[in-house]
């Protein structure tokens, strides 16, 4: 999935990771991969996130915190920032979004939004 706000354009990958999982006890694990990529015309850093995790019975968590993986990216005009991350949930199916609150050059702040994307243990969805 991506989404493209203020010309920032985030595509997210997630991965289920059954090595580190347990689904006899609930603990479903996964990576996700996000990048980053600033199409607009003026540059922009990354400060803040803000992410909505829920799984399959609605059981929803947020998330905040300041930069991504301890890093505060800034991506002038062209350039692309990827990193990965990761989450548990307690089912073999959820779902994941968010934003970034990103400031330009300019001083001016705005949510860049981090599209919606499954986090799936090899579930079917009919």
């Amino acid at each position: 999935m991506d989404s493209i706000t203020q010309r920032i354009d985030i595509t997210v990958t997630p991965t289920y990771l059954e090595a580190q999982s347990s689904p006899d006890t609930d603990h479903y694990v996964f990576a996700y991969t996000v990048n980053i990529v600033n199409r607009g015309e003026q540059a922009a850093q990354l400060l803040t996130r803000h992410w909505i995790i829920t799984d399959s019975n609605g059981k929803t968590e947020e998330v905040r915190g300041t930069g991504v993986v301890g890093e505060f990216p800034y991506l002038k005009p062209g350039e692309s920032y990827e990193y990965t991350s990761g989450t548990v949930i307690g089912t073999p199916l959820g779902s994941m979004r968010g934003s970034y609150q990103m400031c330009d050059d300019d001083g001016n702040t705005f949510d860049a939004t981090i599209p919606v994307f499954t986090l799936s243990a090899g579930v079917v969805l009919h």
